[in-house]
């Protein structure tokens, strides 16, 4: 799985929903919410970058349990 689609669709689910599990979510959900992190993505083109550092750095501070992967 393309890890930049999947740190993003997990920052969309989880702003949207505050009090679910990303991990507990029915695969169906999950695949719609990487595919509006593939549509961000492809329109923030270029600045992409700095939205992936920011959820990666955000992500690594709230889950410092969590293994860390490149952007």
């Amino acid at each position: 799985m393309d890890y930049q689609v999947e740190l993003v669709a997990r920052a969309f689910f989880e702003a949207e929903h505050e009090d679910f599990s990303w991990d507990g979510e029915a695969e169906l959900v999950r695949e719609e919410f990487r595919q509006y992190a593939r549509n961000a993505i492809s329109l923030l083109d270029e600045d992409i970058g700095v939205l992936l550092l920011a959820l990666h750095r955000a992500t690594a501070q709230e889950h410092p349990e969590r293994p860390r992967a490149a952007a």
